[in-house]
Formats: C-alpha cells, structure tokens, sequence
C-alpha cells in the first residue's frame, strides 16, 4: 500500500492499466523513464520493478513529490523526484520511455485549480488542458526508438489524441482499451458531461485508453 495523503492522487483503475501496458510489454526495461504527473509514485515504483535503467519522476505538486520520495525511499527504489510543470524539470533530457496519466476529467473551467484535490483530475472544459501539452512536447524528450505511453478516458476523445500527436510529428495508436464503471468524480459529473455531449444521459460507465506515442521516421 502506498502512502497517500490528502490532495495526492491515490492510484486507481487507470495507473493498473498504463503499468500493465508499460510492464507486460517490456517497455521499461533497460531504459531511461519518465514518470509524469507522478502522483504518489505507483508508476515510477511499476517502472523500476520491471528493471527500468533510470527512472524520474515529475509532479506540480509539493505533496505528490513527497509522498513519491518516501514511497520510493520505503521501497529502497532508485528513483529522482521532481517537482515542476510537466517537462520543465527536465529539460534537455531525452528518455526511453515516458508515462504519463495526468489529470484529465473535464471541469466547470478553463483554468485549473491551483489547491486541493481537484488538481488531480481536473483538466478543462473538455479534459485536455495537460494531455494536448504533451503531447506537444514528448517528442523533444523522448530517444530516437523512445515511446510515450499515456492514460486518459475516452470522454476526451482518443482520436483527438492521436491526431495532436501527428500534429506534433509523432505517430500514435490507442494500444488498450478498458470499460470500468465511473468513479465518484465522474458520478457527480455525469449530469454536466451530459449536458456537453460527452457522455449519454444516464450513462455510468467510463472507457479508458492507453495511447502510445513514437516519434515520427
């Protein structure tokens, strides 16, 4: 069990399914990676089990930076914690691997929250606040045969993603998909998805996909 306190995002249905991807096909073995949105750490620690040669991790949040350090520290994981917006702390670097599940529930505004737990989820009106920035800026991290594997529930629209990432001279491809049921979050946004076309009146179950981003040959 990892060490969660209040405003850190705790690892839920999406963090299993990115780490499954990430580990079951061998992705972060004998690379470089990148953990960002870290959270509490749960990728970072997926990444170094599966024998990654480095691993880093990012977060905005002075709390999510802490809880990942001690995770990792409890652990005896090898693994440098950054706190810092997206790819600012490590600019310059280039990885074999970058994972990525930021906040991505679409929200009441523009702007996200800068306190409380909102931050963890809450990503625009249409939830792509985070996910078009990176996907914008991975392939100026990522190695010549690196690959971005990134979260994020259909709500947002899977295609978009893989169209900003053509956009941005990469080519990517939805490798998973998965249905779970909504969360509390999605729950008590149900009727607000509604009313923008994201989501059916009375629908209550979530599609989640695993994207996977190349730089473009």
């Amino acid at each position: 069990m990892l060490l969660c306190p209040p405003g850190v995002y705790r690892a839920q249905s999406d963090t299993t399914m990115l780490a499954r991807t990430a580990t079951e096909g061998g992705y972060a073995r004998d690379h470089d990676v990148l953990d960002m949105c870290t959270g509490s750490g749960a990728l970072a620690l997926a990444a170094w089990k599966a024998g990654a040669a480095s691993v880093t991790a990012v977060d905005v949040s002075w709390r999510s930076v802490a809880a990942t350090w001690l995770n990792c520290r409890v652990r005896r994981a090898q693994v440098t914690v950054h706190q810092g917006d997206l790819f600012t702390p490590v600019t310059g670097r280039r990885f074999g691997l970058i994972l990525a599940n930021p906040p991505y529930v679409p929200a009441a505004t523009t702007a996200p929250p800068r306190h409380g737990i909102g931050r963890c989820w809450d990503a625009g009106l249409d939830g792509r606040l985070l996910l078009d920035r990176i996907c914008d800026a991975a392939g100026a991290h990522l190695t010549d045969d690196g690959v971005l594997l990134m979260v994020h529930s259909s709500v947002c629209d899977a295609e978009r993603t893989v169209e900003r990432l053509s956009r941005s001279g990469m080519t990517g491809e939805v490798l998973e998909r998965g249905r779970v049921p909504f969360g509390p979050v999605m729950r008590a946004r149900a009727g607000l998805l509604a009313e923008r076309g994201l989501i059916q009146p009375g629908e209550n179950i979530e599609e989640l996909v695993v994207i996977e981003g190349r730089r473009a040959r």
